[in-house]
This record gives C-alpha cells, structure tokens and sequence, in this order.
C-alpha cells in the first residue's frame, strides 16, 4: 500500500493498493448520518452539495476561456480537439463529443472522444483500465502537431490521462486538464489546469457526483464557447444545423425565422434552394442574394455568418 501522487509512467494491476491523496475522497462532514435519514432528507442533502458546483465552475472560468482559444486555436489550424478519460469523465467527454456535430454542423473528427478501455468500458465498468499509462499513451498516438488534448480526471492523477497527456505533449498537441483538484499532480506539465473545487462528495469518493456535475458543465462549457468563438452559431442561433431530416427541417425553418423576421414559406423556400444548408439559406435571406451566391461568400468566410454577411455588405442586427 502507498499513497498516490499521480507521477510517472506506471501502471498498477492486482493486489496492490493506492491511497489518492484528493479533496474527492475526504469525508463530507455535513453527511455523516445520511444513511440514518429518509428518502427526501436523503435527496435534500445531495441537493444541498449540487448547489455548490456551478460556483466551483465560475472560479475557474479564465481557466477555461484560456482553455477554449487553445480549442478554436487547434480548430484553426486544421487539426482537432481530443478527450481523455476514463470512468464517469470518459463518458461525460463522449456524450459531449458525440453531441456537437448534429448541434453545429461539424465534422466528427474535429472533436474526438477517447475512453479508457473503449467502447465497452461505456456501457460496463472494465475495473483497472484507468491505471494504465501505456494504454493513454496508445490512444493518444492519433494526436497530430497543432491539436489540443483534453484531459478529464476527477482526482487529478489517472494514469491513463496523464499517459495521454504526456504522450500528446510530445507529440505536439498543447494540453488541458480539467480536474476537481486543484492541486492536481497532472495539472503540473499542461499548459492549462481548469482545477474546480467542488470538495468531498455526499459519499466519500463517488466522483461521478459533484465532480462529475463540475466536468459536465464545464466541458459543455468549452464546446460551446469553442463552437460560438469559431463561427458555428449567428448570434445564439444553431446555424450549423443542417436539416436532414422532417424534424430537423422544421427547427431549421424556425431558426431563420428568428434570425430574419421573414414568413415560414420564405424562410422554408430559402431552405430548399440551400438544399438543406442553414447558414446558406440564411445568408441568401438577409443579403438577398441567390443561394450559390451565399455558398461563395460562405466559403470564403470559412463558414461564418457574420463575415459572409459583411462581405456582401449587410451589417446584420440578429435580435
């Protein structure tokens, strides 16, 4: 048995006991009796401690708007985004990758999610995979020059992280790690720690709480401002969304009916001629301009709406 800090190449496998020293594991004073209490006491008390998290997320935003210019930095120079985690944070990086194509309209490779022990390890624990350093290492390999690598560890010391982290770094990728340790031993060697500190959990260690909660709003956090600082919205409007099916197409209509003020029919008619594309049809509808012409100054503008709009000499108000 040994105390924990997070450093070196190591992986750890049967019998052999680690004490993470993390504000995660301490005992919650304010819950020593919950397993005396009823069910709504019960779900007063993990209440109580989830109010505290968005204000462990606002301490540490300059943090993460740091952390969102590496992002839109990375997207800029053609390379990508990429999560590391294992556990409740490989998940909560994978639903959060797997959500922004549909939502903005981009390609699935420029933000990609890896978890330890892969897909499986999704759906069902794989007990140990996050002690292993070489195996993050081994999915980092993919990360390219001018990529951001963004580790998710509650503790702040996964092996599997730092192992992808590390291997990234030599790669030339720039790194992240978001944590709910400041004091992370990983947060050492990335050029940004987001360290929130959301404390002891209701039951001591269960990180997929409060943590998890903090990684969560966190990481949809960074997407999002990655996304709005890189042109994928107009204004706060999903302009990436492309309207592939019946559903989508009546959202989109709606969509542009906000961003402009004009009648459905228009705004659907638009849509038709952009052959399904948002941003397309919508600068076709404020410049006035036919759809192949909005298609050109679109590209020009790398897909940004505002850019495309001035190119064409429309200084468009979206409220």
């Amino acid at each position: 048995m040994h105390a924990d800090t997070g450093d070196g190449p190591r992986a750890r496998s049967g019998g052999e006991a680690v004490i993470v020293r993390a504000p995660t594991e301490a005992r919650n004073s304010g819950t020593y009796d919950i397993d005396l209490l009823p069910a709504l006491d019960v779900l007063r008390q993990i209440n109580a401690e989830d109010t505290t998290v968005p204000a462990a997320v606002g301490a540490v935003l300059p943090e993460l708007a740091r952390a969102v210019e590496l992002g839109v930095a990375a997207l800029e120079s053609g390379a990508a985004i990429h999560y590391f985690g294992a556990g409740t944070s490989g998940r909560i990086a994978a639903q959060d990758a797997a959500e922004l194509p549909p939502t903005y309209g981009i390609p699935p490779e420029w933000v990609v999610a890896h978890h330890a022990g892969g897909g499986d390890a999704l759906v069902h624990a794989v007990e140990g995979i996050e002690d292993d350093w070489e195996a993050g290492r081994a999915d980092a390999a993919g990360v390219r020059p001018g990529a951001l690598a963004v580790g998710l560890a509650a503790s702040g010391r996964t092996p599997y992280v730092g192992g992808a982290l590390a291997a990234a770094r030599e790669q030339g990728a720039t790194t992240v790690l978001i944590s709910a340790n400041p004091d992370a031993p990983l947060g050492r060697d990335v050029d940004v720690h987001v360290g929130m500190n959301t404390g002891a959990e209701v039951i001591a260690g269960s990180t997929r709480m409060k943590a998890g909660t903090a990684q969560k709003l966190a990481l949809n956090a960074f997407s999002t401002a990655v996304m709005v600082r890189f042109g994928r919205t107009y204004s706060n409007l999903m302009v990436g969304v492309d309207a592939s099916n019946a559903k989508l197409r009546g959202r989109v209509v709606t969509i542009l009916v906000q961003a402009t003020g004009m009648p459905e029919q228009a705004c659907a008619d638009a849509l038709t001629a952009a052959q399904g594309d948002t941003r397309v049809a919508l600068v076709s509808l404020l410049a006035d301009v036919d759809a192949a012409d909005a298609a050109r100054a679109l590209n020009a503008s790398r897909g940004r709406v505002r850019p495309a709009l001035a190119d064409l000499g429309v200084a468009a108000d979206p409220r």
